[in-house]
């Protein structure tokens, strides 16, 4: 929800420009100084692409053991894996209208674009492809994996173009998910970038539209996940009477501020909600990046990228949290 203003932010082709230049200025000159090394990768690790067998050692990881060549053989094998050379990586974006709101130092929409312009960036060097899958709420569009600078500022430019949805509607990230999960692509990495409101439904127990496509995508590919969340989405301040809008929806709904009750219990649902999501994503396998609309988002992903090179395994969000 939205407080309620005259216009929601906009983002026009215009505006676009001076804003995507800048970011990539950011990107540029504020991560390749904090990201020291030949390879600004998102991907840990040797490799995915399966090559020979070997005999076990002590200390090897016991998740590569190569079950049918240990069956045949009787002795213990672990499977080496080939270093790629080039990366594949797709974009899975959502750019539902619940995007438009921010009441710290950007928009939601703009973190977005920052995290879209960083995930470009840090994963299209060396040649490396990158594609996109972005839903809108009013449709799904599709942007085929190329490398070559040329190639990624036009993917940026192209998705901070795309209009936004005319009647309001969620974004259909189950979706796009799917999009990148069929048909079956080359290992490489999926890098998603949603605020997550779209579900329909955030009762206990309950399993949530996007989990299970991307539950799936986990046993090919390696997971990113950006959260976009602004600080007013976890707690109300006391402000007296405060008219909501659902940009979704179009639904408005008036709330008394004051009362220290409906605070608390609006910061209780904030908080299940987010536990919920953040305990899909740990069960999916995929990293999780918390961005917030109140703090440094180059810092956070600085953040996030170290802590992956140091801990290759699945971990819980970094940034964002209090």
């Amino acid at each position: 929800m939205r407080g309620n203003r005259e216009e929601p932010p906009t983002l026009d082709t215009a505006a676009a420009d001076p804003l995507l230049r800048r970011l990539e200025l950011v990107v540029r000159n504020r991560l390749d100084g904090l990201l020291q090394g030949n390879y600004l990768g998102l991907v840990p690790g040797p490799g995915s692409e399966t090559g020979e067998s070997r005999d076990y050692v002590f200390g090897d990881d016991v998740r590569r053991i190569d079950w049918p060549v240990t069956a045949r053989t009787t002795v213990t094998h672990v499977r080496q894996t080939i270093v790629d050379r080039e990366l594949e990586t797709w974009l899975v974006v959502d750019l539902s209208p619940s995007l438009d709101f921010g009441t710290g130092r950007s928009d939601k929409r703009e973190l977005a674009l920052a995290a879209i312009t960083s995930f470009v960036h840090l994963a299209g060097r060396g040649g490396n492809r990158v594609g996109a899958v972005v839903t809108t709420g009013d449709r799904i569009e599709r942007f085929p994996a190329m490398s070559g600078r040329a190639h990624l500022q036009h993917l940026v430019r192209r998705i901070a173009a795309l209009p936004r949805s005319t009647h309001g509607a969620d974004g259909d990230l189950a979706a796009a998910l799917e999009l990148v999960r069929r048909p079956p692509r080359r290992r490489g990495l999926v890098a998603v970038i949603s605020d997550f409101l779209s579900a329909p439904s955030l009762a206990p127990g309950a399993e949530l539209s996007w989990e299970r496509p991307l539950k799936a995508l986990s046993g090919r590919h390696e997971l990113v996940v950006a959260e976009i969340v602004d600080p007013r989405e976890l707690e109300l301040p006391n402000v007296g009477l405060l008219t909501l809008v659902d940009p979704e929806s179009g639904r408005q709904v008036e709330v008394q501020t004051s009362k220290r009750q409906l605070r608390d219990a609006y910061a209780a649902a904030a908080a299940a909600q987010r536990a919920q999501i953040a305990a899909a994503l740990r069960h999916a396998g995929a990293g999780h990046l918390q961005l917030r609309t109140d703090r440094d988002w180059v810092a956070d992903i600085v953040k996030f990228v170290v802590a992956r090179r140091q801990a290759p395994a699945p971990r819980a969000a970094v940034g964002g949290t209090r």
